[in-house]
Order: structure tokens, then sequence, then C-alpha cells
């Protein structure tokens, strides 16, 4: 039998004209979705639920890993988030108030990009000289402060007497874009997602290897963050409820759960 004749490829104009095509596609398809977003917040108001800030952090998450999960060729992770997360957040800031309000210690700069790779160019974004101005701005409806997580700065402590803000986003969200460096907070929900990070802080006097321990002992894995001004931020693996007997065992006076937050979508 003879072999098939090779096609050859297309030419350059083939392949711009093709590119051509999408885009229009594109372009038809992002204006579509994000028309919806008007339909989504009448339908709200309509609800009653108008007044509410529609951040979903689970429901982002699953939305995202289950676009990952599907055949995608040659795009890469961080062109499928970066998409979808310019999406979320122009439809969120259409539905209503959305902005974030950015401490970043030292490293101002890195603050604001890991934000912006979270929320998109969306939401209006301010940055603050200390990270309790950006808690404070998170307390009000659609606030979302991202503050960033130096050694000499323990104002996660805070969120221990703050019963409604809490953690629900680890930044940046994908391990190809660098360590964690950054936590957001707000008036949301945290819900678990299947795969997450719960963030625990205790005043325990131990060395942060003897509490690594005692939680080890007690099926939890946990790896210290931050230590400082006699608190320490430990990250635990997994999906923690506040009142886990495992935690309220756990060394120290004065501890708790300060929200989670999806694991980097990429692992």
């Amino acid at each position: 039998m003879a072999e098939a004749t090779p096609q050859p490829p297309p030419s350059l104009d083939e392949v711009r004209k093709r590119i051509d095509a999408i885009d229009a596609d594109l372009l038809r398809l992002v204006v579509e979705r994000a028309s919806l977003a008007h339909v989504v917040k009448a339908a709200k108001e309509a609800a009653g639920d108008g007044g509410k800030f529609g951040l979903r952090p689970a429901r982002e998450a699953m939305l995202l890993r289950r676009l990952l999960a599907g055949p995608r060729n040659g795009a890469k992770p961080g062109l499928i988030v970066r998409i979808w997360r310019e999406l979320i957040g122009d439809s969120l800031a259409t539905q209503g108030p959305f902005h974030l309000s950015v401490w970043g210690g030292r490293d101002a700069g890195r603050a604001v990009e890991v934000a912006r790779l979270r929320f998109g160019i969306a939401p209006s974004l301010r940055q603050v000289a200390k990270p309790e101005d950006a808690l404070a701005a998170a307390r009000a409806l659609g606030g979302v402060a991202v503050c960033a997580l130096p050694p000499d700065s323990a104002w996660w402590g805070r969120l221990l007497a703050e019963p409604k803000l809490r953690v629900f986003a680890a930044l940046p969200c994908l391990a190809a874009w660098g360590p964690l460096s950054a936590l957001a907070v707000a008036e949301v929900e945290v819900e678990p997602t299947g795969a997450d990070n719960t963030f625990w802080v205790t005043d325990a006097g131990e060395s942060a290897k003897a509490v690594e321990q005692a939680l080890s002992r007690d099926g939890v894995a946990a790896t210290l963050l931050v230590e400082t001004g006699g608190l320490k931020l430990f990250l635990l693996s997994g999906y923690y409820q506040p009142d886990d007997p495992r935690l309220v065992r756990a060394p120290g006076k004065l501890s708790g759960v300060i929200g989670a937050a999806p694991q980097p979508l990429d692992l």
C-alpha cells in the first residue's frame, strides 16, 4: 500500500485568517458573557440579594479547576486563569461595589501584582500605609483587603477578634507565579473546595517545631508561615472548622482559625 502523501503546512496567510476568525468569535462570546452580569444583578435584586457582595471564592476555584482539567493542548494554566479571573472580576464589578485595599509592607509592588493577578483589573485598587487600613476597608460592602506576610507584622492576629472578616485566598493562586506572599481577606463565606489550606493562629510559647509535632500527633499537617509579636501563623493542609477538636486541644491559650483558601490551582 502506497504511503499517504504528507499535507503541506498551511500558509502564514491562512493561519492569520484563522486567528482573525477566532478573535472575532472570542470577542462575541466575551461581550455576551460580560452582558450577562447585568442579568445576574437584576436576578439578585429581584430575589432580595442585591445588597450582598457576590464574591464566591469556592465556586470560582472549582470552576477554574474544571477548566484546567479539560483538554487545552498548548494553553498553559496561567493563560486560562488570567482570562477567567478577568472575566469573573469584571462581572463582580458590574454587579455591585468591588474594591481592593492593598498593603504590601516592604514590597508594595509585589502585593499589587498578586492582587491584580487574582482579581483582575476591574475592581478599583488603593494602596494603604498600614494593614489596619486595608482591613477597615474590607468591612465595607464589596471590600477586599490584600495584605503581605512580612516577618515583622502580625496583622493576621487581629482576625481572631474579627468574626466576620475571613482569609479566603492565598496569593498568588498558581504555584508557577511564585511562593505564597499575601492573603486576601473579606466578609465572605469560606467554603471547602476539596483541596484547601486552613490558616490557624496561636500564641503558644513552644517552638514552631514543637507546635507542628503536637498537631502532627493529632493527624494535622502544619507549616509555620510567620512568627512575630508572640503569635504564630500556621498553614494547615486541608479544610478545618474553627471548632475542630484537634485544634481546640492544640498548644496555646489564644488560638483560632482565621480562614481557608484553595490550594494553588496548578498543583
